[in-house]
């Protein structure tokens, strides 16, 4: 059973920093080729996807809101993802979650993933 567990959210300023983790177990092979990707979901607003990374080799993605300022990384070893996140603005409060899932070549940030995490809150106060 595929889990995925976040973790780093939190209070910050507006220009503060946060970096958000999510622990991946439970693909059978957990060395296979994977879409990962960060999602967040503000108060009254849709879903929106943020960021992508495809684990063969490391391409990322971004929306244009958190580009420039919002880096994905993952950490094969450790079956660890990260976002980290600086010049936080208040629009980016919201619930934070990661998705994964297999991928043989499609990834982006708006994959249609079916493993998600249960979220974690980020608040960025003016």
């Amino acid at each position: 059973q595929v889990q995925l567990v976040e973790s780093g959210g939190g209070s910050v300023q507006a220009g503060g920093s946060l970096r958000l983790s999510c622990a991946v177990s439970g693909f059978r092979d957990m060395t296979v080729s994977k879409c990962m990707g960060w999602f967040r979901q503000a108060p009254g607003k849709a879903r929106e996807g943020i960021a992508a990374i495809y684990t063969a080799g490391g391409s990322t993605f971004y929306a244009d809101s958190v580009k420039g300022r919002f880096s994905i990384s993952h950490d094969n070893a450790k079956n660890m993802m990260y976002l980290q996140m600086n010049t936080l603005k208040p629009e980016d409060t919201a619930m934070y979650y990661c998705a994964a899932d297999r991928s043989w070549g499609l990834c982006g940030i708006n994959h249609p993933h079916e493993h998600w995490g249960q979220g974690t809150q980020v608040t960025v106060s003016s």
